[in-house]
């Protein structure tokens, strides 16, 4: 897949999205191209310890120590991102020059075919925007959504402050 305008953004669910599997996610684009896009949820850990992931990288691991829900596709595949972007995991994290990342380590990830994401994009499913650093590492992974939309323009930062669920408010 070539790169384009989104390749390297975040999506950040909008409220018109009820699915659980998206439901307030951030996802950042690592590929998007003519025959579709690729990317990794953000702000999902799972119950998993890194440690249980074959390889040498768990001494690498960014807190909290656990394997993120990189979306509901090939989640038996692992992608490991660190702040500089993608890791080779099959490498072995002193193999490289200079210090070995920090990574984070996602099972899974997300995918779209063909003109899906740009359809979703205009029925506003999503808000797409830039990536900051630390976003990708955050240390607070619950609270990513709400800080990515309070730094955007309104109207959109306006929906930080969305509860959860309405039926609470």
């Amino acid at each position: 897949m070539s790169t384009s305008p989104l390749t390297g953004r975040l999506l950040v669910a909008t409220p018109l999205i009820g699915d659980d599997t998206f439901r307030r996610t951030v996802v950042l684009v690592l590929a998007h191209g003519d025959e579709g896009a690729l990317g990794v949820v953000l702000n999902r850990p799972s119950d998993t310890p890194v440690a249980e992931v074959p390889g040498d990288w768990a001494e690498r691991a960014a807190a909290p120590g656990v394997v993120f829900v990189g979306g509901p596709v090939d989640t038996d595949t692992v992608v490991g991102l660190g702040d500089r972007g993608a890791v080779d995991l099959q490498a072995a994290p002193d193999d490289r020059a200079g210090p070995a990342p920090e990574v984070r380590l996602f099972a899974g990830q997300a995918g779209w075919g063909t003109g899906q994401l740009e359809d979703e994009v205009a029925e506003r499913a999503w808000w797409v925007v830039d990536a900051e650093p630390g976003d990708v590492l955050t240390r607070d992974p619950g609270t990513l959504w709400e800080r990515v939309l309070r730094r955007q323009p309104a109207p959109a930062a306006w929906f930080a402050n969305l509860p959860e669920d309405l039926r609470t408010g």
